[in-house]
């Protein structure tokens, strides 16, 4: 009787084995979903920087482009678990976003060209250098009178601040300040407000040379300017402290016209520009950059520090994570040692630069 081929049979495979392996292809599928939906987001996210003005001014829009810096890190996420399910298309939408982020953001951390020693040198010194080509700025939205005026006076002293612009003031708040002693340190100042409550202005070491109310016409506020002669004279500067509307609930549009506003000093070429203040607006927001066009430029860029996060900085446990703040330098002029610095009081961090004008 011929025997029947008989196949060994297949170890059972230990029930650890099969749980291991269920846990791998849960771990797989969640991964795989969650790195697709997050390179969606951080690519969508990242890509609202290139949206016209018209569709940035919809509602809630700004707010989420103040948020492009961020979506890198969730882009991040989106590639590790990606790289663990293994899943291609979340893969290309991370890295996309990553490329896109590294090719808008690299400018804040390299720049060829720096700020000479000669001016880093002028604004080191134990006392302030008037009559040379360079000068610490500085900016600091007060939050209604509610920064602690001895810290921003100390701070002015302590960094040999040589112009200081400042919004959202009040006359209780400048009261604090004189008694704080800014007159010893900036004597010459120019302050307006357009409802006469809350107003913007600017501090100087030197004699401010035809101050005006609103160097802008803004709807907005009062932009207060003025002149400030460098050098011995030899290097005129206009500043003006700046403050436009709010991208809030309502006021979407007005926001976008008072940036637009301020985008028509670039055809003023009978005057070098210096404006510091509350832009309510990042350099990821297209009105800002056309404000800016091909004359004008961030100092924080120029200076490449990195980042500078300036609001809110009144929120325990929450870092500031929008760069709303800016002082912006005419072309020919050089920042460097751009820095923020936390004052008590305010929501939003002051923001210090040193500027060769020539």
């Amino acid at each position: 009787m011929a025997q029947k081929n008989s196949r060994p049979a297949k170890a059972a495979k230990p029930i650890r084995s099969l749980k291991k392996s269920n846990n791998h292809r849960i771990r797989g599928l969640v991964c795989g979903f969650l790195g697709t939906v997050f390179a969606f987001a951080a690519l969508l996210g990242t890509l609202t920087r290139i949206l016209p003005e018209e569709i940035q001014a919809l509602p809630y829009v700004p707010v989420v482009v103040s948020l492009v810096p961020w979506f890198a890190l969730l882009a991040v996420v989106a590639l590790a678990c990606a790289e663990i399910s293994k899943k291609r298309l979340a893969l290309m939408l991370a890295l996309l976003a990553v490329g896109l982020q590294v090719w808008w953001q690299y400018p804040f951390f390299y720049n060829g060209t720096k700020i000479s020693r000669a001016a880093i040198a002028a604004v080191s010194g134990s006392t302030v250098n008037t009559t040379d080509d360079y000068a610490k700025l500085m900016t600091c939205n007060v939050y209604k009178g509610h920064a602690d005026a001895q810290e921003i006076v100390d701070l002015v002293r302590s960094e040999h601040v040589e112009v200081l612009a400042m919004q959202e003031t009040t006359d209780a708040f400048i009261d604090e300040l004189n008694q704080a002693g800014i007159g010893d340190v900036l004597p010459y100042s120019q302050v307006s407000s357009s409802d006469g409550v809350y107003g913007n202005g600017l501090w100087s070491a030197t004699p401010l040379a035809d101050p005006s109310d609103d160097d802008v016409d803004s709807s907005a506020s009062f932009m207060p300017g003025a002149t400030i002669g460098f050098n011995n004279g030899a290097t005129q500067v206009r500043f003006v402290s700046v403050h436009t509307t709010s991208p809030t609930n309502g006021y979407w549009q007005q926001w976008r016209r008072s940036l637009d506003e301020l985008a028509r000093m670039r055809f003023d070429a009978s005057r070098r520009y210096v404006f510091m203040g509350d832009f309510n607006a990042t350099t990821d927001h297209t009105p800002l950059r056309n404000m800016l066009g091909g004359r004008f430029i961030d100092a924080a860029r120029q200076s490449a520090n990195g980042l500078m996060f300036t609001w809110p900085a009144n929120i325990n446990y929450v870092p500031p994570f929008a760069g709303i703040d800016h002082i912006i330098l005419d072309s020919g002029m050089q920042a460097g040692q751009t820095k923020t610095v936390k004052i008590d009081g305010t929501d939003h961090k002051a923001l210090l630069t040193t500027v060769q004008f020539n």
